[in-house]
């Protein structure tokens, strides 16, 4: 017998029981179970950043990337958050019981679409133990029962976070096994999950390419892919260049190892003379390394010559890409090119260069006159994301409780027969 297959096998049915019972759930319940996960977790907040604080050392320890580090990094700020975040998603509309659509037919049949939860969703994904609390949660609020298969270097995190939101939603009268953790010491563990079709409805990835790649081509179960992020910024002809030279900046700086951080940007040559040189001393003042074009190279020594594969690259890191373009339509020929299809942002004061590029570019999230980092659940009013879909199924972009959703259609009669 394979232990490892059984153990996630076994969670995935009482995950089905739970969700049968979530299905029902009245929003007041869901609602009071949220409240009181959020509660605990700011109680515990010494508890988990002391477990928190043994996976960052120990990823110190086996020389993990800085941008990993942050990401996996708890203060009390960051639990703060995600319980504020709980909190959010308990504020919202339930979307569950929801008609999309209803008519009645001439022959007397009404037709109701409704909402209705997925079931079982098992969430696999890299070393961000927000991702843990705020899947928890929105799982939860759509009625869904979640599977945690995090990574070996967030486990005790992952660990002390799940068994507080386990103990909190039980005590609110709800299902502990709607959260359960799939352990990660054992790799297979992932694989299991992925091939638990029957058990598991649907399995969502979030990490890095190679792990949202491995999912796309080794699951059963139907998977939404997540994507990176190599988001552009796009400084218009017509842009205001202070409003440009703010977005740059915050799309890059504000926090680097995020899937919407500015990696790439490209300038008009209308603006060219005038915006290169304050973008690049802008940059350079804040640290961050560039590789440009000629056009840039010119403003400043430091800049490096930009290939092929910097235009591609999801840096994570304090580095762009940069490049000057004759037209709008070469931004755009650009763009798709080298997006990943996760944000692209215009700046400009023309409603038509803003129509034309937003029509042109392939992307989950388009921002007119904003920075990239606005590509974020909670910053788009659902309360917290389960992440940031990029293909083109029914969820694309921030995945909040809608996202999470399916539907049945609800056909009432009074003894119709065919």
């Amino acid at each position: 017998m394979d232990i490892v297959k059984e153990q996630v096998h076994e969670a995935a049915r009482r995950a089905r029981a739970a969700a049968t019972s979530l299905a029902t759930a009245p929003r007041a319940a869901k609602d009071a179970a949220l409240l009181a996960a959020a509660d605990a977790l700011v109680a515990a907040t010494d508890d988990l950043l002391d477990a928190n604080a043994l996976d960052v050392e120990m990823a110190r320890e086996s020389g993990t990337p800085k941008h990993v580090i942050d990401r996996l990094a708890l203060d009390a700020d960051r639990v703060a958050a995600f319980a504020q975040g709980l909190r959010d998603i308990a504020a919202l509309s339930d979307p569950i019981g929801e008609i999309v659509r209803g008519s009645t037919l001439p022959n007397g049949l009404r037709i109701q679409q409704v909402r209705v939860p997925i079931g079982v969703i098992g969430m696999i994904y890299e070393g961000r133990p927000n991702v843990t609390a705020d899947a928890a949660g929105i799982c939860l609020k759509s009625g869904n029962a979640v599977l945690l298969r995090g990574s070996s270097s967030a486990a005790q995190s992952n660990a002390a976070i799940i068994a507080v939101m386990r103990e909190a939603i039980a005590a609110a009268g709800l299902p502990a096994d709607a959260i359960q953790q799939i352990p990660a010491a054992d790799r297979s563990s992932a694989h299991h999950l992925m091939q638990a079709r029957g058990l598991v409805d649907l399995v969502i990835p979030r990490g890095g390419a190679g792990l949202i790649q491995a999912v796309v081509d080794q699951s059963s179960v139907p998977v939404i892919e997540t994507g990176v992020g190599n988001c552009h910024v796009y400084v218009d002809a017509d842009a205001d260049l202070d409003m440009a030279l703010d977005i740059v900046l915050n799309s890059k700086t504000q926090r680097t190892s995020v899937c919407n951080a500015a990696e790439s940007l490209l300038v008009h040559k209308a603006v060219a003379d005038a915006f290169v040189p304050r973008v690049v001393a802008a940059l350079r003042d804040a640290g961050v390394t560039i590789h440009g074009d000629p056009a840039f190279a010119a403003a400043d020594p430091a800049v490096v010559p930009v290939t092929d594969e910097d235009h591609a690259t999801e840096f994570l890191a304090l580095e762009i890409s940069a490049a000057v373009v004759k037209s709008l339509d070469d931004a755009v020929a650009h763009i798709r090119r080298f997006s990943s299809h996760h944000t692209e942002a215009i700046v400009t004061s023309s409603l038509g260069a803003a129509q034309q590029f937003t029509a042109g570019v392939d992307a989950a999230a388009v921002m007119i006159n904003a920075s990239t980092r606005f590509t974020d659940g909670a910053e788009l009013g659902f309360g917290a994301e389960i992440g940031i879909s990029t293909q083109k199924l029914h969820a694309r972009g921030p995945m909040g409780l809608t996202e999470m959703t399916t539907t049945t259609y609800v056909v009432t009669g009074t003894g119709h027969t065919r």
